[in-house]
Order: structure tokens, then sequence, then C-alpha cells
């Protein structure tokens, strides 16, 4: 009676931004984030000092400006986290498009800094390497048009990221970056996989790989130089590989004791490449383990979430973010224990490095968005009802 006379209430508001975001969080993966740039400042304190001196710089200044893009790095991935699925794609759509124009234009406007490899963007006070920004651009877009294909009447939209793949496989390969390229293929791959690819279909793309990296083998010097160390059963003492290690060897179980480790004055990449054989020098055994137990619990859990996720497009994102997360981190410390080719990819959150890290923070904010709790069933019911639905048109 009072709303026929007065009118409906006016509609509370929903919940509040912040305190909706702490419930749905997976607070585990983010405490385990926080845990992780924890480590790399504290290896820092270890690792950067040799290279400060070396370029003129206070002993800490490494650590400072590692500290700052982590800062923003932690800010970025929290506001990316807050987003909704859909605006993580338009964030990473945006992203992307930006990422590949820099990355085609690294030939003209880039610079390799001594290096080989023309990767990056000199700022004067920094340097801006695009394929680290691009990777969680690629992963939305690619998730994009796997999800769209799935639609009655979708676009072609494997055809099409196959595409895009091979496209930016060829950009990375001419820097050359032969490391990052294989972890976007991989990334596309499991990212097809999960989209319902034939197994046959992924079957030949291996092949296709293989004999990509025989080309590339056969036709770059760089990429055959790096098969040849790997492959060669003696290691070089004098070589970065040589030093690590020596340095995993020496660190034994509990390491030769904070701040007396050797390796980071004779490794120049040190905080970036091989801080894992820094940390196994000083710290030992036990802290690679638990480096590893993190990275594997905060993919593994991302994993477990996103098998309840109904919507397509979150869930085939969210498996690529994640999967490519860890196995960065195990090509960085497979490289170190010299169990695959030298790749010169950095470990996520612990090494040195601008752009790793606050690229590092958008790709965990937005897996961190796609796998917040929302109200959905199990993805069984919604085939189920979807069958129901089916078998109720029939009658």
């Amino acid at each position: 009676m009072t709303e026929m006379v007065y009118g409906t209430l006016p509609r509370q508001g929903g919940e509040p931004v912040l305190p909706r975001w702490w419930r749905t969080i997976d607070k585990l993966t983010l405490i385990f984030i926080l845990v992780l740039f924890g480590i790399g400042l504290l290896l820092g304190f270890a690792a950067s000092p040799p290279l400060a001196e070396k370029n003129g710089f206070e002993p800490f200044h490494y650590v400072f400006r590692q500290g700052f893009f982590g800062s923003i790095a932690l800010i970025v991935m929290v506001s990316v986290s807050v987003m909704s699925p859909l605006m993580v794609r338009r964030l990473g759509v945006l992203g992307f498009v930006a990422a590949f124009i820099a990355l085609a234009l690294l030939p003209v406007l880039g610079t390799d800094f001594g290096k080989g490899a023309t990767r990056w963007y000199s700022l004067g006070f920094a340097s801006v390497q695009p394929s680290e920004f691009l990777k969680p651009g690629f992963v939305i877009v690619t998730a994009w048009l796997m999800a769209a294909s799935q639609e009655i009447n979708g676009p072609p939209g494997k055809i099409m990221s196959f595409g895009l793949v091979l496209t930016i496989v060829l950009f990375l390969a001419m820097q050359p970056d032969f490391g990052q390229a294989a972890l976007i293929l991989f990334g596309w791959g499991v990212m097809y996989f999960v989209a319902g690819a034939p197994i046959f279909l992924l079957i030949g793309i291996a092949v296709l790989v293989v004999l990509g990296g025989m080309f590339a083998y056969n036709n770059s010097e760089h990429f055959a130089r790096r098969i040849d160390g790997f492959l060669n059963p003696d290691i070089d003492p004098t070589t970065q590989m040589g030093y690590a290690t020596n340095a995993i060897r020496e660190g034994g179980y509990f390491g030769v004791g904070v701040g007396e480790g050797q390796v980071k004055w004779s490794l120049p990449d040190a905080h970036t490449d091989f801080i894992i054989a820094v940390a196994a020098e000083e710290y030992g055994l036990v802290l690679v383990l638990a480096i590893i137990f993190l990275f594997l619990v905060i993919t593994v859990r991302s994993l477990y979430r996103l098998m309840r996720e109904r919507d397509p497009f979150a869930r085939i994102a969210g498996t690529g973010l994640a999967c490519m997360f860890g196995i960065q981190a195990f090509i960085n410390m497979g490289v170190a224990v010299r169990l695959l080719p030298a790749k010169g990819m950095t470990l996520p959150f612990v090494s040195y490095g601008g752009s790793s890290l606050v690229a590092g923070g958008i790709a965990v904010g937005m897996l961190l968005a796609l796998t917040r709790t929302r109200p959905q069933g199990v993805i069984g019911d919604h085939f189920i009802g979807r069958g129901r639905g089916t078998l109720g048109q029939n009658k």
C-alpha cells in the first residue's frame, strides 16, 4: 500500500568496490605475489651493489629503482584486479595495439645496449621492452578471438589468432628474441588447447615449431651459438653459465651466508636473468625451493579456480596468463641450472627490471581479476542447463 501511494523505495547501492574486491579476490595468490616481490628486494640487496659500483652509483641504487618500479607494478596490479572481465578485455586490446606498434618500430627506433639484440627503447632515465607489455595484451586478444569463434555465426577467431601469433613470432625472431617468441607460442598453444583444438592440429603445430627451430639454427648465429653452448658437455667456467653453475654448487642446502656470495661479482646479469644463482649461493637450496613453491602454488591455484569459470573468454585468458607466468619462471630457473638453453628471460617479480615488473603487475592483475569469485554455478551446471533447455524444446 505504501508503495502504491508514495512509489517504490529507491534501490540501495550495491556493495562498495573495495570490500567486494577483497571478498572475491584470491587472497593467497595476492599474498604470494607480495612475498615474491619481497624476495626480489632481498636478493637485490645482494646482487645489485657490484653493478652499481661498476656504473658509479650508490651501492643500493638498483635496489631503490626496483622498489620504485615494483611499487608502480603493485599499484597497477591492484588497480587492474578490481576490473570486470569486460574492462580487462578492453584494457588488453588497447595495450596490445600500443605494444604491437612499439614492437614493429623497434628495428628503426630501438637499441640493443650492446647485447646483440634490439629489444629496448632507451628513454635516457630508463628503458622499455615492448615484448614484456605485449604478452598480457596478446593473451587477452587471443582469448577474445577464440571465445568469439565459439559463438553461433562467430568469426574464425582461432584461425585469426594463428595468423596473429605467427606475425608476432616473426617480429620477435627479427630482434632476435627467441625466448619471448617461444613463450608467446607456448601461451597460444595452451589457450588453443583449452578452446578445443584437435590434438592432431596441435601435433602439426609442434612439428612446425621444430622445423622453425632447425631453420633458426641454420640461419641465426645468435640462436646457433646458444644451442651449441647448451649441448656442449663441457662448461666454460668463465661464462655466465659457468659462474651460475658454480654458484649453485657452492650454495649447498643452506647457502654460504648473507652477503658472502661471489657470483654477483662475476655475472653481469646476476640481478636479472641469473638472480636464482644469487639466491642459491647465499641462501641455499632452501630459498630456491621456497621460490619454486610460490610460483607453483600461484599457477596451479589460478588454474583450479578457472576450472569453475563459465565465461569462455575469462577461462581461456586466465589459463593463458597463469601458464605463461609459470612457464616464464620455469624457463628462467631452468636456464640457471642448465636444463634449457640461455634465453635472457627474467624471473617474474624477483628479477630487476622496470618493464618486467610493471608488465608483470598488469598480467597478474588481469589474472586476479579473471579468477575473482563471481555469482555463477560451476561450468558443468551451464552445460546441464543447456541440455535441459534443448530437451524442453524437443518436447
